[in-house]
Parts: structure tokens; sequence; C-alpha cells
């Protein structure tokens, strides 16, 4: 629920001028293609009405996203600066897909790519802001939601583990490599957040080049620390 409140949210807090100055399409893109290869079990089988509504829920919420920022608020979307290159995290994430997963199954094999590329999905969104230098304070606001979704499922692993007894590695090593990418954002969004009108990220100065190769090089020591992790467990 949380991640469909901070999308509408967003979106209604904004005038229309400037829906989506500062949140990045791509970053978006990722999102729906995680929620559409995750949720392909909508047809090989049912559980409830309810999650088989919350799933096309998060899949067409998804999509209408996207729609927004490319199509009808396209004038407000700075893809001038929203240009991280997202073949550098789809072609390894599916690689990884590939060799580590519960079984090698096509709808398996899928489901563990989004897991995976939903770890490192918010990457465009913050090598945006790092480019820019700021962000909007309800782009700030928008962002803590999105990392406090994903540190909720920890809590729900850790109850679930004590509980129920049920432990997935794979899932829970890509939420802690997720939750581990806005710590530096958590750390500013508290200390800096309540101070400006809008949130100024202290961000040393170097090239856009730079920005782009050091994320890229956390993303890949985070694939080894998974691989190494993972592949410990049969």
């Amino acid at each position: 629920m949380i991640n469909l409140l901070k999308n509408k949210g967003y979106i209604l807090s904004h005038p229309r001028h400037q829906v989506f100055q500062s949140i990045s399409g791509k970053s978006q893109l990722l999102f729906a293609l995680v929620f559409t290869t995750r949720y392909l079990d909508l047809f090989t089988s049912f559980i409830s009405l309810y999650n088989t509504s919350m799933k096309l829920i998060y899949i067409a919420c998804s999509y209408a996203t996207v729609y927004l920022i490319y199509m009808k608020f396209k004038a407000t979307y700075d893809g001038n600066h929203d240009t991280f290159r997202v073949e550098f995290l789809i072609v390894p994430v599916g690689g990884l897909s590939f060799l580590v997963n519960h079984d090698f199954s096509p709808l398996e094999i899928l489901w563990t790519f989004s897991i995976y590329l939903e770890s490192v999905a918010i990457l465009p969104q913050l090598f945006m802001i790092s480019k820019t230098g700021e962000a909007e304070t309800i782009t700030t606001h928008y962002l803590f939601f999105l990392g406090l979704y994903r540190a909720l499922y920890l809590v729900n692993w850790i109850w679930r583990y004590y509980f129920e007894g049920f432990f997935d590695l794979i899932a829970v090593v890509a939420g802690v490599v997720q939750t581990v990418l806005y710590c530096d954002f958590f750390y500013l969004y508290v200390t800096k957040g309540k101070q400006f009108t809008n949130f100024q990220l202290q961000v040393v100065e170097c090239s856009s080049k730079q920005v782009h190769k050091d994320l890229l090089h956390q993303h890949y020591e985070h694939i080894n620390s998974v691989c190494k992790l993972v592949l410990k467990y049969p």
C-alpha cells in the first residue's frame, strides 16, 4: 500500500506544470518491468481475489505512471538529466537470474530477474539527482517512502522467519542491497531534508561520467556479494 500511496501522493501534490520535473522516467520503466515479470503467475495460478487484485493494480499503476511521464506530462519531464544507461543494469541482472535462481524454469527465472532488478531500479533516479545536485522537497518525500516500502519488506521477512520458518535468501539479499543503496539518501533526508525548501544534495564536484562510473561500480560490487552469498546455499 505504501508503494501505491507514494505514487498517487506525488502526482496529486504537484502543480501540472512541474509534475515530473525531478522524477526519473527510466526508474519508473524499470519498476514497470519488475512488476510485469514478477506477476506472470497471474496466468498460471490463483491465490485469492485480494492477491490477484493487488498484482493487477501494481502493474496498472506502474504503466500509468510511465504513460504520464512520457506522454501526458512529457513537457514536465527532465529527460536531459535522466541519462543513466539502463542496459548496464538489465543485462547483468538478466545474466545473474539465469545463474542464481531457485528453479531453472521460465517463470522462476523471470521472478528472480524481477527481484534482482528491483534492488537496483532506483539507480537511475539517484543518478539523476546526483547530476542536478538537488531535488524538490516532495521528490525527497517520494523517495523516502519508496525506500521505506522496501525496508518494511525486511521486517516482513524477519517476521516470517521467526513465526513461519520461511527464508528466501535471494529475496533477502536483494532487499538488503536495495536498502543499502538508500542509506546515504536516508541520512541526508533526516539531517538536511527539513531545513530547505529544495533538498540540496551534498554531491562532490565531478563529471557526470564519473558519477555514472561510481554508481555502476557499486552495483557490480552488490551483484558480486549476492552471488557469493547465494551460491553458498544449494
